[in-house]
């Protein structure tokens, strides 16, 4: 099996890579500026050059609060360039595995989002990521749109990174805490999303295309997940703060953000009996590993 990734710094990126030489799964990631996904002649070519198995698209403009005045940058990359990887993959009988975001809903829900839950994403991210979905539904029908969120990982920068330079910086921290999710550990969705790989190269005539939500087992809230980061830092020698509870009105943003991206992830265990571990053990692996590569929190 062969594997094209687009997308090379990104965590999710990053975690296939890894996932995949431990497996000895071939796999090619592409980032700019080798690869921009608003070109599409370069997309094209790239696939048409690849001919992979599969695509994962993992590519994407993340920059929630930025995207508030970069909305045609965010579109462009998460809609249009979602769709020139779609028509790629269309064009050879490739599928493709995109990834998306809980960002899709509007957070009113007093329960877990399902797939098939309304969507109304209530920033430009979240509208740029929709606009991807449907873009990638429409150009290729063997398609798998993986829904996930809060994202953590020993790369790049997340929040689990974020707390640990904080905590270096500072006795006390105040996170907000009316805001619920689940945290989700790169290197695990990472597993997931190759096992998905497997079973669609194997048997696509069979395979369940569609929507899917994939995030750690469990749910919490920042302030939870703050608490969670910080008991695993003193467990491995790193600085921790306390933590105090804020509401989503003491702390503005340029973007707004739902009070609710709990994700249900039943249709993923019951089409490829697959499930996240629960978001803690990715937190105290993520702290771990942390740990044991720096000695001190990261920069």
């Amino acid at each position: 099996m062969k594997i094209l990734v687009t997308g090379r710094q990104g965590q999710l990126a990053r975690g296939l890579v890894e996932a995949a030489e431990a497996l000895g799964v071939q796999l090619v990631s592409v980032g700019r500026p080798v690869l921009d996904l608003v070109d599409e002649n370069a997309v094209t070519t790239l696939v048409s050059r690849e001919r992979p198995d599969v695509v994962v698209n993992a590519a994407a403009y993340t920059a929630v609060d930025r995207a508030e005045s970069e909305s045609a940058l965010a579109d462009g990359i998460n809609a249009r360039g979602a769709e020139y990887v779609a028509k790629a993959c269309a064009a050879h009988s490739i599928p493709i595995i995109h990834i998306s975001t809980d960002y899709v809903f509007d957070g009113s829900k007093d329960s877990p989002y399902r797939e098939d839950d309304p969507t109304g994403p209530i920033n430009a991210y979240g509208r740029s990521k929709l606009e991807g979905e449907a873009r990638v539904a429409d150009a290729c029908a063997r398609h798998l749109i993986l829904r996930t969120a809060w994202v953590h990982s020993p790369w790049g920068g997340n929040f689990v990174k974020t707390m640990l330079r904080l905590a270096a910086e500072r006795p006390a921290v105040s996170v907000v805490g009316d805001q619920r999710g689940s945290p989700t550990y790169a290197p695990h969705l990472a597993e997931v999303v190759l096992s998905i790989a497997s079973r669609v190269v194997a048997d696509p005539a069979g395979a369940p295309w569609g929507i899917y939500h994939a995030v750690g087992a469990g749910e919490t809230s920042w302030f939870g997940f703050a608490r969670e980061i910080f008991r695993s830092a003193g467990e491995h020698g790193l600085p921790a703060a306390d933590v105090t509870a804020i509401t989503t009105a003491d702390y503005p943003t340029p973007a707004r953000r739902p009070a609710n991206s709990r994700l249900n992830c039943d249709r993923l265990s019951q089409s490829f009996g697959l499930e996240l571990p629960d978001w803690r053990v990715g937190v105290q692996n993520c702290v771990a590993r942390l740990a044991q590569s720096t000695g001190k929190p990261p920069s």
